[in-house]
């Protein structure tokens, strides 16, 4: 929703004042966004701007100049942004998300993903906003997909079982609010490190050594951009209908490992791939992932909820700022 405004604008010109009347758009509907300056929250924020929403974007380490900061751990914090903001939504996409951390440090862990995603919850819900949590499709084993909403979670590992918490903290404290379960993101990144599959490129375009890339695990590697468009949808249809609350799931229906990642971004740029080797062995280690956390996304998709990048597409779009081969970057889009 959008409200006109009349901007007037005064000319003085030589012998006489020229009065100009130009409407303009003001948002009026409010949406903060937590994790402004992660891959998914940066892509949230586009989103709603694109659409005419006034967006607060908050972050913490990384937050100035683009974003407000806040501290998701101060309690206090938290009720001041969300009483002055006073937004109609809210998209909690800051977490601890770093699964090896997760695992050093539970407590890290839970007061993010858990305690803060809690507190956000209340102070929603005193304004009357719509929160919408991000979650994982980790919160399942893998052992039976594809994965109803309704289905028994099994988390395997510190990180999924947080998020699953978080998940129960946040409908406790928001009757309204939403959970939105997503899988491995991919899209357009400052940096390669930033996200664990753009991070495979580095191994696809340094040919001179041999990578070796599971081929076991079932990943579904999804565009932010898309996520954000559910988001932006949910939200839409929320503020028509009170009813759309709960725990939804989306997720792109390509199945792919590691391996099948890595070539097929090799593919798309057409790059040598003889030294990229599947491993097909079990995965070992002391922290389990679960071998195929499929989701079922019918639930949003009988709303007429959803969109789907082809990853071919997607993973064009955002890797080919860092090709290594300046000329072939110059070229690939023209």
């Amino acid at each position: 929703m959008v409200g006109r405004h009349k901007e007037v604008k005064i000319h003085f010109l030589p012998g006489h004042v020229q009065v100009l009347e130009d409407d303009i758009t003001i948002p009026t509907q409010r949406a903060l966004i937590t994790g402004a300056t992660g891959l998914l929250g940066r892509a949230v924020c586009k989103e709603f701007r694109d659409h005419n929403w006034h967006v607060l974007g908050c972050g913490y380490s990384r937050a100035r100049p683009r974003f407000e900061q806040l501290n998701l751990l101060d309690a206090e914090a938290i009720r001041e942004t969300v009483q002055d903001f006073k937004p109609h939504v809210i998209v909690h996409c800051a977490a601890e998300r770093r699964i090896d951390v997760a695992e050093k440090q539970p407590d890290v862990a839970s007061d993010l993903n858990v305690a803060a995603s809690g507190n956000l919850a209340k102070e929603a819900d005193q304004v009357g906003a719509f929160l919408i949590y991000i979650s994982s499709d980790y919160v399942f084993d893998g052992t039976s997909p594809p994965y109803l909403e309704e289905d028994m979670p099994n988390p395997l590992n510190i990180y999924a079982r947080t998020k699953l918490e978080g998940e129960k903290a946040v409908l406790q404290n928001s009757e309204g609010a939403a959970v939105l379960r997503v899988p491995a993101l991919y899209g357009e990144v400052e940096r390669l490190t930033e996200n664990p599959l753009t991070l495979l490129f580095n191994c696809v375009q340094h040919t001179h050594e041999y990578a070796f890339l599971d081929h076991v695990q079932v990943k579904f590697p999804t565009h932010a951009k898309d996520v954000a468009t559910v988001c932006l949808q949910i939200s839409q249809r929320k503020l028509e209908d009170p009813s759309v609350k709960g725990i939804f799931h989306w997720s792109n229906n390509e199945q792919m490992t590691k391996y099948e990642i890595a070539c097929t971004m090799a593919d798309v740029f057409n790059l040598p791939h003889n030294h990229l080797r599947p491993i097909t062995d079990a995965p070992v280690g002391p922290i389990l992932r679960p071998l195929n956390p499929r989701l079922d996304c019918s639930k949003l998709e009988h709303l007429g909820i959803g969109q789907r990048t082809p990853f071919r597409i997607g993973i064009k779009e955002s890797l080919w700022p860092f090709l290594l081969d300046k000329r072939w970057r110059q070229t690939v889009f023209h």
